[in-house]
Formats: structure tokens, C-alpha cells, sequence
């Protein structure tokens, strides 16, 4: 079962189905979608996402999932789980615009690196960011993620895998 986690700003909790039409808006907003999986999807496909929370990711403890609270509202998404792009287990955050620029994402990172390594247990954990999202590469990389290799995507672009070590953690 996914934790309650906190950091002094924030609350990931587990997500609610009262948690749907923001958890649609957020994922719905290009300006976060963009650097998200494959990108922007329908809306209809981003309410079986959020469906699928419920009834596959938690029901069957595939993988921790959180909303990102602050004061009490929705303003993120945060994810770990093993995945075979990186043979590992990878942290997924999205903060929404208004959300931006005042070190959330930091937090947000931190929090689930630290849960990484001293939940689960890992000796690393891994992330991939699209080459152009320099905020993201920017902010994991001042949190002690190292590039490791780059992948060459269908579309002819770069996802970039970085990877931090326990050694390396606060």
C-alpha cells in the first residue's frame, strides 16, 4: 500500500476518486503532458489512467503512486517503479504551472528518492528526461543524479538516463 509522505511543504498521499477532474487537468495541461510518457493523450484515455490507479496500480500493489498536495490542494503527480527502460526503478514527478519555480519539484524528487532507498530498500534510482526539459535535468541533477546514457527515441529524439546512487543520498 502506498505511504503518506511529507516534506515541509507538501503531502503525497495516495490518490482519492475525488481526485479525478484534477488529476485530469493536470495531465490534460500540454505544459506538463509534453515531458510525460508519450506525451499528451485524450481525455478520455487520461480518466482510464486515473481509473486504472484504483483498480490496477493499487488493487494489486504493482507500484507506488502519489497526489501531490499542497495546502490541501492537487498540485502534482509522483510515481516509483521498476521498469525495464532503465532495470531498475525509476521516479516520475509533474508539478502543475502555477506549482513551478518555487522548489516543489525538489521536494517532491527528494522525497521519493529518499523513500527509494530507505522503504525499498535500493542501491540506486534511475529517471529519464526528455534532453529539452532542462528544468527537470537541472533540478535531479543538483540532487545528486548522474547521466548515465542517453536513448535515441523513434522519433529521432534523446531521453537522457540518470541514475543516483544510495552512497550519494543525504
Amino acid at each position: 500500500m502506498t505511504p503518506v509522505l511529507r516534506t515541509e511543504r507538501l503531502l503525497l498521499d495516495p490518490y482519492a476518486p475525488e481526485d479525478e477532474e484534477g488529476f485530469v487537468a493536470l495531465f490534460q495541461d500540454v505544459r506538463v503532458s509534453r515531458w510525460m510518457g508519450d506525451g499528451t493523450a485524450t481525455e478520455a484515455e487520461d480518466r482510464a489512467l486515473f481509473g486504472r490507479v484504483f483498480t490496477k496500480v493499487y488493487a494489486e500493489s504493482l507500484f507506488d503512486v502519489w497526489a501531490v498536495r499542497r495546502d490541501g490542494r492537487l498540485v502534482g503527480h509522483a510515481e516509483i517503479k521498476r521498469t525495464d527502460a532503465v532495470g531498475g526503478h525509476e521516479i516520475i514527478y509533474a508539478l502543475a504551472p502555477e506549482a513551478w519555480g518555487a522548489g516543489l519539484g525538489t521536494e517532491i524528487a527528494e522525497a521519493i528518492v529518499a523513500y527509494g532507498f530507505d522503504a525499498l530498500g535500493l542501491a540506486e534510482v534511475h529517471a529519464t528526461v526528455a534532453e529539452s526539459n532542462t528544468a527537470s535535468l537541472v533540478l535531479l541533477e543538483r540532487i545528486g543524479f548522474s547521466h548515465v546514457r542517453d536513448v535515441r527515441e523513434d522519433d529521432g529524439s534523446t531521453t537522457r538516463v540518470l541514475t543516483r546512487r544510495r552512497d550519494r543520498a543525504a
